[in-house]
């Protein structure tokens, strides 16, 4: 079978660390085509990878026979591009969070079944080992009822990982249209929704601009969320963990605890009340501390669905869905008392 013809749209920080490297370690795939609106980073990421450049993106996608677009830009431009790709009859893997709004969101879904082509969120979280067991270990019914959690991810900043540094479009309101909660928090709404296998039906959000200067975005968030069934947690986003990255998840339940990311040593402890405790040690979580060779399963798993034809685990819907808590959140900070999906 051909090489899948793969075009990158944005040539910043997430796909020189991820999408690019990991396109070019999948051996059923041929980067064809890369687009950013800085020239010369255009220039250089084609040279590097054998592969045309361009400076629009509408260009791009008339004189290219791609089969597949990585979206990688600012928020504001997932849906519109995401959306020109689908027309293009394209399969599309944007970056988090999906869009700017539920109706963009509904647009891109719309436009990417018009077209009959797989539209994924690049919700990495849920491929994380430690996840994968969890979600394992909570399905098999052996913790029993699951009553709460808690959910963090934060760091320093865009500024310590995004290719403008402390100019990067994150912290512009226009582009970004959200903060830490859209960065990092729609990472742990994806999560949750995924593990407990509920939505949320009610969000409280407490949302602050702290931490940073001369930015209207949130850069520190604490949300309260209740299931369907009833169970509530936290989930908090942040910029300011100036010294160290956590991107910890612990789950509390009947007959135990999970603990996620949240020891050095093991990825996933499970503590049960009959005194038993279980250490995994099952690789570490993808962090923006680290350089060099990735895998975070995204994009495989993507190239899996196109090439067989399988719907995506983070198709639009599930991309939407997500969107939405922390929608929500901004929404319930807004004034509202708590808002319901």
């Amino acid at each position: 079978m051909a090489k899948l013809k793969v075009a990158v749209i944005g040539c910043g920080s997430i796909a020189k660390h991820r999408h690019l490297l990991e396109y070019h370690n999948n051996s059923e795939v041929d980067i064809v085509a890369v687009c950013d609106i800085v020239e010369e980073r255009a220039q250089a990421t084609a040279e590097q990878y054998g592969a045309t450049a361009y400076t629009d993106y509408n260009q791009l996608l008339k004189a290219e026979d791609v089969d597949a677009v990585s979206v990688c830009l600012p928020n504001y431009l997932h849906a519109p591009v995401s959306i020109a790709a689908s027309n293009a009859g394209c399969h599309v893997l944007c970056e988090k969070p999906m869009a700017t709004s539920r109706e963009e969101a509904d647009q891109m879904i719309k436009a990417a079944e018009a077209a009959g082509k797989k539209l994924m969120i690049a919700h990495n979280q849920r491929f994380v080992p430690s996840h994968v067991k969890a979600k394992a270990i909570i399905e098999s019914g052996e913790l029993g009822k699951i009553y709460s959690f808690r959910t963090t991810f934060g760091h320093g900043g865009p500024e310590g990982w995004s290719i403008d540094g402390a100019d990067s479009w994150f912290f512009n309101k226009d582009k970004a249209f959200i903060g830490a909660m859209g960065d990092l928090g729609v990472h742990k709404a994806d999560l949750l929704r995924h593990l407990l296998g509920e939505e949320f039906v009610q969000v409280a959000g407490f949302i602050e601009t702290s931490a940073k200067e001369n930015t209207e975005v949130d850069d520190n968030a604490v949300c309260i969320l209740k299931s369907e069934s009833g169970i509530i947690g936290t989930l908090t986003a942040s910029w300011a963990y100036n010294a160290k990255e956590d991107n910890s998840t612990v789950i509390y339940a009947e007959k135990g605890t999970l603990r996620l990311e949240d020891d050095p040593e093991y990825s996933l402890i499970a503590q049960y009340t009959s005194g038993e405790v279980v250490k995994y040690e099952l690789g570490k979580i993808q962090s923006n501390d680290e350089g060099g060779q990735t895998n975070t399963g995204v994009i495989d798993h993507f190239v899996d669905a196109i090439v067989h034809d399988k719907n995506p685990l983070i198709n639009g819907e599930e991309g939407k869905k997500s969107l939405e808590v922390i929608i929500n959140a901004l929404e319930s900070a807004q004034g509202k008392e708590t808002v319901g999906q």
